[in-house]
This record gives C-alpha cells, structure tokens and sequence, in this order.
C-alpha cells in the first residue's frame, strides 16, 4: 500500500517493557522498514491534557521530519489524529478479526497467547527455570526429563562440554570463557523456548563453584548472575548415591558444597525449591513446582 513504511514506537518510562527494547524488536521483525523510538513524556488520553492533540501532533511530526500521507491504525483515534496530521487514515482490522487478540490482552497474559508473540519477542515472556545444585545429583537428566514433560527445550551447562574440550583441569582463567559461554548458549535456547525454558545450572553456579575454588571471580560475572536471576531454581538435595564421572570431585563433599548453593540462594533473594526423594519423587516435586510458577 506504501512505497515508504515508518513504525514508530511510542513510550513511556514507567512503561514495563524500554521503548528502546521493543524498538529493537520492530527493526528485526520488519528488516527494511524505518523504525523510529518516541519516549516523551506525552499524556496517553485527551482528558489527561488540555491541549493533548497538538502535543501528540507536534512530537510525531517533529519524529517524522515530514507529513506522511496516510496513517495506518487499528484504533478509533486513527480518524483525529490523521485528520489533525494532514493525512488520510487507514484504519487495519479494528474488530480483531483477522488477529483476534490485542496487545493488552497479551501483556495481561502471554502465556495463555504465546502463538501471537513473534519468535524475537517470545525472550522477553519467557519464564528461566534452573535446576542447580552439587555435583552429581541428577540435574541433567530431570532437566531433561522436565523439558521433555513441558514440551520446551533445555540449555545445557556450558562448562561440561568446555572441560571435555580442555581436557586439562580448570583454573581461574577458565571461569570468565565459562561465564561468557554460558550467557552465550542461553541466548541461543531461550529463542526455542515454549513458554518456559529449562537451564541444567546458569551463572548462579559459575559464582558458586568460582568463589569456593578460586576464593573470587570477575566483579562483571556476580553482577550479570544478579541480574539474570531466574523466576525459579530447583536445588537438588544430596540424598541420592553419588556416581563417579572424570569430571567430578569431592564426592565426600557433597553436603557442604549443597550448605553453599543453598546459602548462596538464601543471599540472594531468589526464589527456590528443595527437591529430594527419589528420582521419581524429584521429577514429580519438580513438576509440580514448575507447574505452579507458570500459573
């Protein structure tokens, strides 16, 4: 219908989601098309300011450079603001029919839409769960096992595949690339996502094990596992035998190395689940954990 095609993304600061954010997310979903962010402070109804249609008409135009020649909305205020603009209005599928569902409602609920969040977006909603732990009480197969139960995907521990690589023992040097490695890998999983991903250890573990070993690590590492904390972390308990692997250490150790993962959790405010019992049983608790953080 168009020769040129501007978006432009309107937000507030107070807003949940950075008008900088979803001005990324446009830019990837319409390669080609002219994406412009406008984060005034601008009143979101005409009851909120006297004089709200030439505030609205002055920042758009002065975001545009020019007067376009139609306005494309899906709203009942398309009508004024095309006509204040100098334009003509395109009004696109007010009834919902074609997509049956608002932005609002998805916002409200994201889950119970998820088919309408475009692939880019769907990282955002999300919800990060990690099972974590000591060594070798079964996080990666009920990892597996819930991912499977859940229909999503799991990003597996970067430092296991990385010490395989090595074939050399770890030293300090080695927790930054696990770190950055693991960050790296998580990225790439969470856009397979179905609603919920499943993390067999995050960066929570890279501190743990780093300071216990190392006695400190990068600043940047504790200060990005702060900020990515999860909505959720299974911390599997000790009371299952402990199976020899060449990666393992410390088997006699296992219940102080659980005192400092759950100290750790403790520390930090997240949320967290003990899960114990037998395998069944681990699964069982996991899910219903799980189940109960998704709604």
């Amino acid at each position: 219908m168009v020769d040129e095609l501007t978006v432009l993304v309107c937000s507030l600061a107070r807003e949940p989601i950075p008008g900088a954010q979803r001005v990324a997310w446009l830019r990837e979903l319409a390669p080609g098309v002219r994406v412009i962010g406008l984060n005034e402070e601008l009143p979101s109804e005409p009851h909120d300011h006297p004089q709200f249609w030439e505030t609205w008409t002055a920042a758009i135009t002065r975001a545009l450079g020019s007067t376009p020649d139609a306005v494309f909305t899906s709203e009942d205020y398309g009508d004024e603001l095309a006509r204040r603009i100098g334009s003509r209005h395109v009004l696109i599928d007010r009834a919902r029919s074609v997509v049956r569902v608002s932005g609002t409602a998805i916002r409200r609920d994201p889950m119970a839409h998820w088919q309408y969040i475009p692939a880019s977006v769907r990282p955002w909603f999300v919800r990060r769960v990690v099972v974590t732990g000591s060594e070798s009480t079964g996080k990666t197969t009920l990892a597996a096992r819930l991912a499977d139960e859940l229909g999503t995907v799991v990003s597996p521990e970067f430092a296991r595949d990385y010490l395989d690589r090595k074939a050399a023992p770890l030293d300090q040097h080695d927790v930054e690339v696990i770190a950055i490695g693991q960050l790296d890998q998580e990225a790439r999983y969470v856009r397979r996502a179905a609603r919920v991903l499943i993390l067999d250890t995050d960066l929570f573990s890279t501190v743990v094990y780093g300071v216990h070993y190392y006695g400190s690590i990068e600043p940047w590492i504790e200060r990005v596992a702060r900020e990515r904390q999860a909505h959720l972390y299974l911390l599997l308990d000790v009371d299952v035998p402990w199976v020899a692997d060449p990666q393992r250490d410390r088997g006699d150790r296992r219940d102080e190395m659980h005192a400092l993962f759950r100290g750790a959790l403790d520390r930090s405010g997240a949320r967290y689940v003990t899960i114990a019992g037998s395998w069944e049983e681990r699964l069982q608790r996991a899910q219903a954990a799980v189940r109960a953080e998704l709604g």
